[in-house]
């Protein structure tokens, strides 16, 4: 409960997690907003509004910038020195990782969580009846949409709290948390049908086929070897492994 308490104080004495919420707020929010008054009145020409649309402010955008307010309550510490301190009061350096992943993780999925509802509920009010005929939850796929977007915040904040243990710089530990999901996972599908291979092994591309309302439609005709659920374990053992190094390398490692 002590090294609760201290990464409770940590995150919220400090200005960076304010203002990294109140980015995610708005870029969630925002984007609902917007790709509703677009398709308040929608032309024929005009594809349909989904929720996975809807919420994808907070499931791209938001979440991305959760996980740079997760990787930087790693790397700030190394930067500033506080990291040692932190070590000689738990001399049980996983119990501060864990602990540290645990309380980010947390807060990241209610707030993602609650923010995900209302962008649903923005859109459908916005878009009107016409605009929003396709945003129900009716169904399953819709309904994964919704709590599957929470779900994949907690695992992306305990792998940006890994990789910001692993590579301890915050330049380093941000471009990697950027680059890989926007950048280098987006670049395969210029490959043909060796992007479509690889790109069903991507760890981003899996958790994106999770939370997507399409994905049960998809998968038939897309090179994913597992259906929505599937994904998720396997983005889950991905974010496994990547924390497992982390914890194995911070208890060799100098401080």
């Amino acid at each position: 409960m002590g090294v609760l308490a201290a990464e409770r104080i940590k995150l919220t004495s400090t200005r960076s997690p304010w203002w990294c919420s109140a980015i995610i707020v708005l870029l969630g929010l925002g984007f609902a907003a917007l790709v509703a008054a677009v398709n308040r009145s929608p032309r024929a020409d005009t594809p349909p509004l989904h929720v996975t649309t809807v919420v994808g402010g907070v499931s791209g955008f938001g979440v991305l910038v959760l996980m740079i307010l997760a990787a930087l309550a790693v790397t700030s510490e190394y930067r500033f020195g506080t990291i040692r301190s932190t070590f000689l009061a738990t001399p049980a350096r996983d119990k501060v990782l864990l602990t540290k992943a645990l309380l980010i993780g947390a807060f990241g999925a209610v707030l993602i969580g609650v923010l995900t509802l209302l962008a649903f509920v923005l859109a459908k009010v916005i878009s009107g009846a016409e605009g929003g005929a396709d945003l129900v939850l009716t169904n399953a796929d819709n309904a994964r949409a919704i709590y599957g977007v929470p779900i994949y915040a907690f695992l992306s904040v305990v792998l940006a709290v890994g990789v910001g243990m692993l590579v301890r710089q915050t330049a380093a530990a941000i471009s990697l948390i950027i680059l890989w999901p926007t950048v280098l996972e987006s670049l395969l599908s210029a490959f043909g049908s060796f992007g479509r291979n690889v790109g069903a092994f991507m760890p981003f591309a899996n958790a994106g086929h999770f939370y997507s309302a399409s994905a049960s439609a998809d998968a038939a005709g897309s090179n994913w070897h597992w259906g929505p659920w599937g994904s998720l374990v396997y983005f889950a053992v991905f974010v496994g492994i990547v924390f497992g190094a982390a914890l194995f390398v911070v208890n060799k490692r100098d401080a």
